[in-house]
């Protein structure tokens, strides 16, 4: 993402020097800016994003109040802290009142400094990707293509734009639950039947006896309890797309069916002599091995051959893990709508942890445990602690008190747990990256402030891992 600055505004340019250089030494990743007016402040938050503003509370002009008003307008995700001479409860009211993150006082204390600017930046982050991830999904939602993270998928993107602009047949290929209906329907929303309607049909769900009929329809008295006519999916799919899920199913007479419509456009209902025109782009889907099904004698080649004119392999999910938080952002947001829950949070460490999975059900199987995490959810936040409740396995470690005669409480024991995770997810990547938190922050998806908390939290000894040979 686009780096941000640390704002820092005191009249007083030595005080304002003093408190640049004591954040420099702990946070040299974050630019840090430094201005002595509430006018030039502001210039500077129109000219470059600033997730931290750090503010004397009386300066001419410009009072840290009002600016922090003003900046907030500019930015309402901003965490602003004031910096007052006085320590009181109507000093510390007045503070909140105007918008403040949180407040510190003068003489400051280069702890407190450091410790409240720490955890002004982790919260930045934790909502700065949050709202990404949101605008993502809205995106997603609205039928545009999601920004993907993964080489893989930002390929395929570019693949589907492609081929959506044609009008050709379509063959999505991939494992089941890679998400094939997923990327069927982006082609048609790309394409220029996107007004027109797509209906999804999945072929083994039908019993072989029914599937013409769905497919083509039937005329009254066809067979015993057709007792009008029916419109399949051919004829309601017309000048839209129609997609064929699972098409390595279907029977061979169905096949004949379906290239004699690839050849000529049209269709007979069952029951009828007559045949009639539709215009329907077809694209269909399978986890089959079309060419292994032909050899076997269960697949027609020339149908292969209609339906293979443009395909797309849609890649399993432990080859693409940058795309899994737009996918628990996504699952989650759904969930919520589906439950009337209120909006839900996941914290950065639990994010880690799902990307990390292998996910063999694929996408779909990354759907029903975001489902479950919901629905097990007793607060506004997805963590650890509900992760490892949810997982239930009986390997996972076991939190107890050192005293048997008191257990640990639900809360205690999620503390525990989520201390557990990131003391062995963050010792096996810093012996990985020799203890470089700029490549640990990269491989883990965690922000350089929140990695530097967790070390502090956990006492880490970032020394051993940087003298391994």
């Amino acid at each position: 993402m686009t780096p941000y600055a640390i704002l820092v505004v005191d009249d007083d340019p030595d005080f304002l020097k003093g408190i640049i250089r004591q954040l420099e030494k702990t946070f040299s990743e974050v630019p840090i800016i430094g201005k002595t007016s509430g006018e030039a402040a502001l210039k500077q938050m129109a000219s470059a994003e600033v997730g931290v503003l750090l503010s004397d509370l009386r300066m001419p002009g410009i009072s840290g109040h009002r600016l922090f008003e003003k900046a907030l307008a500019m930015n309402p995700r901003l965490c602003a802290i004031m910096i007052t001479g006085y320590a009181t409860v109507e000093a510390a009211v007045q503070a909140l009142k105007s918008g403040a993150w949180d407040f510190i006082t003068k003489p400051v204390e280069r702890q407190t400094l450091y410790h409240t600017v720490e955890k002004a930046l982790a919260h930045y982050d934790l909502v700065r990707e949050n709202q990404r991830l949101k605008d993502m999904v809205s995106a997603m939602q609205t039928g545009m293509a999601p920004e993907w993270q993964s080489a893989a998928m930002k390929g395929l993107q570019e693949k589907i734009a492609a081929i959506a602009v044609s009008d050709y047949t379509v063959l999505v290929t991939g494992e089941s639950g890679a998400g094939k209906e997923h990327i069927a329907r982006q082609i048609h929303t790309l394409s220029s039947r996107q007004k027109a309607s797509c209906h999804a049909l999945n072929c083994p769900a039908i019993p072989e006896q029914l599937l013409e009929s769905e497919l083509f329809g039937h005329v009254k008295g066809a067979f015993t309890g057709a007792d009008r006519n029916r419109e399949g999916f051919f004829l309601a799919a017309d000048k839209g797309t129609l997609i064929l899920d699972e098409i390595g199913d279907i029977c061979l007479p169905i096949q004949a069916k379906l290239l004699k419509f690839l050849q000529d456009k049209e269709i007979k209902p069952v029951g009828s002599s007559t045949p009639k025109t539709t215009d329907v782009r077809i694209i269909a889907l399978t986890n089959q091995n079309l060419e292994t099904a032909i050899a076997a004698g269960r697949f027609r080649q020339d149908l292969y051959y209609r339906l293979n004119v443009l395909s797309v392999t849609v890649p399993p999910l432990r080859e693409r893990h940058e795309d899994i938080p737009i996918l628990v952002r996504t699952f989650l947001d759904q969930t919520c709508r589906e439950m009337n829950l209120g909006p839900m949070d996941i914290d950065p460490l639990a994010m880690a942890y799902l990307a990390r999975q292998k996910w063999p059900g694929n996408v779909r199987e990354l759907l029903n445990h975001v489902r479950r995490l919901a629905v097990f959810s007793n607060g506004k936040t997805i963590d650890m602690g509900l992760i490892q409740l949810v997982a239930g396995e009986p390997n996972a470690p076991a939190f107890a008190s050192n005293d048997p005669a008191r257990p640990l409480g639900y809360k205690d024991a999620k503390k525990q747990a989520l201390d557990l995770f990131s003391r062995d997810y963050l010792t096996r990547l810093f012996r990985q990256t020799r203890g470089n938190i700029s490549e640990t922050s990269r491989i883990s998806g965690l922000e350089r402030a929140s990695i530097q908390k967790i070390i502090k939290r956990l006492g880490l000894d970032m020394d051993q891992f940087r003298e391994q040979t």
